[in-house]
């Protein structure tokens, strides 16, 4: 008959000791996504300072900020059409420290490119959009074409000879004008730019006919008079731009795409931190002050919960990679 002996004291403080030790390491990723953040959080914007992407993150850092009493600091990781950044933040520890200030061309990559680095689905955990908005469709005050249907009915009549600007071969300015392209029937022809400003320099030269860009871009020139806005790109009116008609209003209807921010963590990020950010990020786009900013430059603040926010990816992603298969666009 066996019977178990008493353990002495020193192995008893031995026994605990490791059981204790073992529950504190069972319970340290809980514990420490519990009691993030704990230091700086980055937001990787994957383009230059002075952008539309750059102006929405740095006005949602300083806010989240104050919502997670901790720094919030902007780092600009621009090329490739957003890649790099993207990419560099994927391959980031899933911790909630870095995060990736997406756009549009994050969706249309996709497609796009052969080889980005990164898969928008599969390496990123979606916290929520951040801002949406129309871009706008302008042309030189001295084009003969005053509105949609009779840029439609010029391009019809000189196909191949209406060009289109963008700000580079796949981005959302180029993009839009192939969605519109194939909805209205005409062959505009593509002239890619290394960014807006030349672009817009070219449309009011004449040299391009037309350029559909973000409003924050576009819309100084169109009061100054040296560009005609002939209608947005939403399903709606803009604030930013109210006598401005949608693309539906002004001769194509079922015409609508938007340019959009939103907030992703690498894939892995704990679901308690994605939480925190969440609660956080609705904190921020519900306060007046900040709808007010992104309202002055054509934005609308937008929050979505995290499966939301997947959806919509998930949804961009097929509607422009339609779009870039039918144009034929790829970047090796």
């Amino acid at each position: 008959m066996y019977r178990t002996l008493p353990l002495r004291r020193p192995a008893r403080a031995l026994l605990m000791g490791a059981m204790a030790l073992a529950a504190v390491l069972l319970a340290a990723p809980g514990a420490r996504a519990q009691d993030w953040p704990t230091r700086a959080v980055r937001l990787v914007v994957p383009y230059p300072p002075g952008g539309p992407t750059d102006i929405v993150a740095r006005v949602v850092g300083q806010k989240l900020s104050e919502q997670l009493k901790q720094p919030v600091v902007i780092e600009n990781r621009p090329g490739a059409g957003g890649n790099i950044g993207a990419e560099a933040t994927a391959k980031a520890a899933p911790d909630g420290y870095t995060l990736l200030v997406a756009t549009t061309a994050h969706a249309i990559n996709m497609t796009l490119f052969t080889k980005p680095g990164y898969n928008t689905q599969r390496d990123f955990a979606p916290v929520s959009l951040l801002t949406r908005g129309p871009l706008v469709l302008v042309t030189a005050p001295a084009t003969p074409a005053a509105n949609v249907a009779e840029l439609i009915a010029l391009a019809k009549a000189k196909p191949g000879q209406v060009s289109f600007a963008s700000s580079g071969n796949g981005q959302s300015t180029h993009l839009a004008a192939e969605l519109f392209n194939s909805m209205a029937g005409t062959h505009m022809t593509h002239v890619p730019y290394k960014g807006s400003a030349p672009a817009l320099t070219d449309v009011m030269g004449g040299q391009a006919t037309v350029m559909f860009d973000t409003m924050l871009s576009a819309m100084p020139f169109v009061r100054e008079g040296r560009l005609r806005a002939l209608a947005i790109t939403g399903a709606t009116r803009s604030p930013a731009a109210p006598d401005v008609p949608t693309m539906a209003q002004a001769g194509l209807p079922g015409y609508e795409a938007t340019a959009w921010n939103a907030l992703l963590a690498p894939a892995a990020t704990p679901q308690a931190v994605i939480a925190t950010l969440s609660s956080a990020l609705k904190a921020v786009l519900e306060q007046e002050e900040v709808r007010a900013k992104f309202a002055t430059q054509g934005f609308a603040a937008q929050w979505t919960a995290p499966g939301a926010t997947a959806q919509f990816l998930t949804g961009e992603i097929d509607k422009w990679g339609k779009v870039v298969k039918a144009s034929g666009a790829t970047i090796d």
